[in-house]
């Protein structure tokens, strides 16, 4: 008998390509994939435990899977990701319904663990971090043009705030051949858009070669004919390094385009979240990049309500975001995470000011989003086609500035049918908050 496995994949793009990896196992022992969890005689969720939310996000999934062992065929339910691993204690004894909880460390055996399961057998199943293979064939989750493909897993930098070392282990890079070899499997299946991830990409190779090799990489994946975009996601502050910059404004293939998450600029906050740095610092690495790039995007991510975060050094913040103008920004509220040194330290900020702070950061970049779109009225720009909505009538797609998930759109209209996963010139005309609007430039 032929059992169908359902997946459900929650939170940041690293764990999804872990379930790409247990996808894969699953289908070379026999194992149908089916997408849905209704005639799915097992269902995995794989977690995230990341945040607050995240937690409360993979719960409810958990517990929403479960109700199939009434109402569907489920047998056998097991909870994967960093959930896991971060609560192997509790989970299964809060949630009786589930048959196995698996660590990172055991993804690999994810097909006999499934086995067991159908059995009728209960397991906890953990093996050390470093056993996660992070060089596994994968079955694709997302659009057949881009791909994840992730280049180091676990994480050195140990913020005060963040349980990934913890979760995930010390930070353990692929070899460049490895990597390449992955990248050219997947320009020849299709995949034109390759985003490399990591926690730190711009660690990428210190634990191998004893000193960052990121620029060696990306030259290396720059030769490969059929990849047009090359995204890294993310870049750290303190190892944005001259070469790197000089490599991404060099080549086409890298796209201009900078995910750094700040967190904050105050030089007080910044050490107390173990980050370097402080406002004067940032300003001018920022201002060098876009100097170096002159159309470069650049992203970032902060926290507000930090531990000790006082209304001036947030307010230090507000006049940091709006001098910068970033083009593209994400803020959230503090998270006090179980294990972490920040949890513990005083002058923990009250919920609401934290959320509110979160708030007033978008509401001001939201300001500043709407006129930086509004400025690329009339510019032409080179879109990837990823879909044709029936409801409003036109195509949509991402330009380089745009990364997959986190990122605007840019919806537009075509006299003539598309193809999925084609590179389109794409003249705006009008925009939204987030999004550009605009039609297709027929050569």
């Amino acid at each position: 008998m032929s059992y169908k496995i359902g997946m459900v994949s929650l939170g940041c793009s690293k764990n999804q390509v872990d379930a790409e990896m247990m996808l894969s196992s699953l289908s070379l022992s026999g194992y149908e994939i089916t997408p849905n969890e209704s005639e799915a005689d097992v269902i995995i969720v794989n977690t995230c435990g990341f945040i607050e939310e995240a937690k409360r996000e993979a719960i409810e999934n958990i517990i929403e899977a479960a109700n199939y062992k009434k109402e569907g065929n489920l047998k056998a339910l097991i909870v994967t990701g960093c959930l896991a691993e971060r609560y192997r204690d509790q989970i299964m004894s809060e949630i009786p319904e589930i048959d196995a909880v698996v660590g990172i460390g055991k993804n690999s055996d994810i097909a006999k663990i499934v086995s067991d399961s159908l059995g009728g057998s209960k397991q906890c199943a953990f093996d050390d971090k470093v056993k996660l293979d992070i060089n596994a064939d994968r079955i694709l989750s997302t659009p057949s043009y881009m791909a994840y493909l992730k280049i180091a897993e676990g994480c050195d930098n140990c913020c005060t705030y963040c349980a990934i070392p913890a979760i995930r282990g010390r930070y353990r890079s692929r070899t460049i051949e490895s990597i390449v070899a992955e990248a050219k499997k997947l320009s020849d299946r299709g995949v034109k858009e390759l985003v490399l991830i990591a926690q730190d990409p711009t660690r990428y190779g210190e634990d191998l070669y004893g000193k960052s090799e990121l620029v060696t990489l990306l030259t290396e994946l720059c030769k490969i004919e059929g990849l047009h975009w090359i995204r890294t996601l993310y870049t750290y502050p303190e190892r944005i390094t001259d070469e790197l910059l000089d490599v991404v404004a060099s080549n086409d293939k890298l796209v201009k385009y900078f995910d750094i998450p700040l967190q904050h600029c105050d030089a007080k906050i910044l050490k107390h979240m173990n980050r370097q740095g402080n406002r004067a610092e940032l300003t001018t690495l920022i201002n060098k990049i876009r100097t170096k790039i002159p159309d470069v995007t650049i992203r970032t991510t902060f926290l507000t309500g930090f531990p000790g975060e006082t209304e001036q050094e947030f307010e230090e913040l507000c006049e940091f975001v709006k001098e910068i103008r970033f083009d593209r920004v994400g803020c959230f509220a503090y998270s006090a995470e179980e294990g972490t040194p920040a949890a513990e330290f005083p002058n923990q900020v009250e919920d609401q000011i934290k959320y509110d702070r979160a708030e007033n950061i978008m509401n001001e970049q939201s300001i500043i989003s709407a006129q930086k779109n509004e400025e690329k009225i009339g510019t032409t720009i080179e879109v990837l086609v990823e879909g044709y909505d029936d409801y409003i009538k036109c195509y949509f797609g991402r330009s380089a500035a745009d990364a997959p998930e986190v990122d605007g759109k840019v919806f537009f209209m075509s006299p003539v049918p598309l193809v999925i996963g084609d590179f389109v010139m794409v003249q705006i005309n009008d925009t939204l908050e987030y999004d550009l609007l605009g039609e297709i430039v027929e050569e």
